[in-house]
């Protein structure tokens, strides 16, 4: 196969993956491009610099069109601009290409004219792209965003998520990796690469979870030699955390699948937990845990930065079935703690309805329990992630680092 030809078909790649969330409503990563090796992995990430820079490229293609394309034409201007502006293609092949796609389908055929003329008018005009703002988030969570955190703070959020997020390890105590920067909470950050590759990955020392999400274990304070709940704990990201740290983890999650996920982390890391796939929701255990970390099911906005596609998978009537379980599943987490015994509920989400305001209505409802305020500069925190009964994160703290994920966490007990 030629270059030409690869990377027409790697193009094509990109387009089923599109299609594949915004028309089919799936998860970018579960797409198919019908590419293997360099090529599927090269889609994958094109597709997703499509879908973070997609706001952009409709504004500017909004003033050349009068009125909107085929969908499919749609996404091929999408992402030849992205490409060239982006990614750093050579203009020249990446019209080509976008030509080519387009007469690719005989329902796009007529409108290669229309691709042609558009790219070539647009993509030498690197200063009207560089002037584009931040995509702004849908109405869905732009509004509430904006209300809890100020206009100001959200569009600096934005600006986070186009941005998009560096590599973050968890290692193993002890372990470091070469040039690797250590956050002050202790994480590892590289600015990418293949994972895989990795010195360390082999030998199980480390495994890729984001600053904010490596803090909720940090709550629980010395766990050496205690029993351990983590509920809803696929991937394993917390559960590796608590059986390096010495605790005797149970790791239970509702999907098999997931954690068969949990358990090739746990293989590679040459780690060891207690996998129990059930529902929290109905599981009883045999005894009273001495902590329990609950990482519940949210709408993980927080987590845009990495995910693109999250903005298109999402909208109201998620946050309403989700906060109702959250609000099931904190009471459920409760009753798997010893007396007194810390229970750490954390969201990777930015809506404080998922955060904030589940922890003062749980406070409302159980007598007796309380919520610790941590100090955010204990745990390498700047003191704006201070938030009622917990410790508030959000995509536009540590800027100068890199970021962080969206994230909130509070440490609940119930009377000793």
């Amino acid at each position: 196969m030629t270059d030409i030809s690869q990377s027409l078909a790697t193009r094509a790649g990109v387009l089923r993956l599109l299609a594949h969330v915004l028309r089919d409503g799936r998860m970018l990563g579960d797409g198919a491009s019908g590419l293997d090796g360099a090529a599927a992995a090269r889609a994958l990430r094109l597709a997703g610099l499509t879908l973070r820079h997609m706001g952009r490229a409709d504004a500017l293609l909004a003033g050349r069109m009068q009125r909107q394309p085929a969908t499919r034409v749609r996404d091929i201007l999408r992402l030849a601009l992205t490409e060239v502006f982006e990614d750093g293609a050579a203009p020249h092949g990446v019209v080509n290409d976008a030509v080519a796609l387009a007469r690719m389908s005989p329902r796009t055929a007529k409108q290669a004219g229309l691709v042609n003329a558009v790219l070539r008018g647009l993509v030498d005009d690197r200063a009207a792209w560089d002037a584009l703002p931040p995509p702004s988030l849908p109405p869905w969570l732009r509004k509430p965003l904006a209300k809890a955190w100020t206009r100001p703070r959200l569009e600096a959020i934005e600006a986070a998520h186009l941005r998009g997020a560096p590599l973050d390890l968890t290692p193993k105590p002890g372990v470091t990796v070469d040039g690797a920067e250590v956050l002050p909470t202790g994480t590892l950050r590289l600015p990418g690469g293949q994972v895989s590759a990795l010195p360390g990955y082999a030998e199980g020392d480390w495994w890729v979870q984001d600053a904010a999400a490596a803090l909720p274990v940090r709550l629980l304070g010395e766990v050496r030699g205690l029993r351990v709940l983590d509920l809803c704990a696929a991937p394993g990201g917390k559960t590796m955390q608590l059986a390096a740290a010495g605790a005797k983890v149970t790791a239970l999650d509702v999907s098999a699948r997931r954690l068969e996920r949990v358990a090739q982390n746990l293989a590679r890391t040459g780690l060891e937990a207690e996998i129990v796939e059930a529902d929290a929701l109905d599981w009883a255990p045999d005894a009273a845990f001495d902590a329990v970390l609950l990482d519940a099911p949210c709408t993980a906005t927080g987590t845009i930065r990495r995910h693109p596609d999250l903005p298109h998978l999402r909208d109201a009537r998620d946050v309403e079935a989700l906060t109702a379980l959250q609000y099931r599943l904190i009471d459920r987490a409760l009753t798997f703690a010893k007396p007194g015994a810390p229970v750490v509920f954390c969201t990777c989400s930015l809506l404080p309805v998922e955060g904030e305001h589940q922890v003062t209505a749980a406070l409302g409802r159980h007598p007796g329990l309380t919520a610790e305020a941590p100090e955010p500069t204990d745990f390498g925190l700047p003191p704006l992630a201070a938030s009622p009964h917990g410790l508030r994160l959000l995509p536009d703290l540590w800027v100068e680092r890199g970021g962080i994920d969206g994230f909130y966490m509070a440490v609940l007990r119930t009377p000793a």
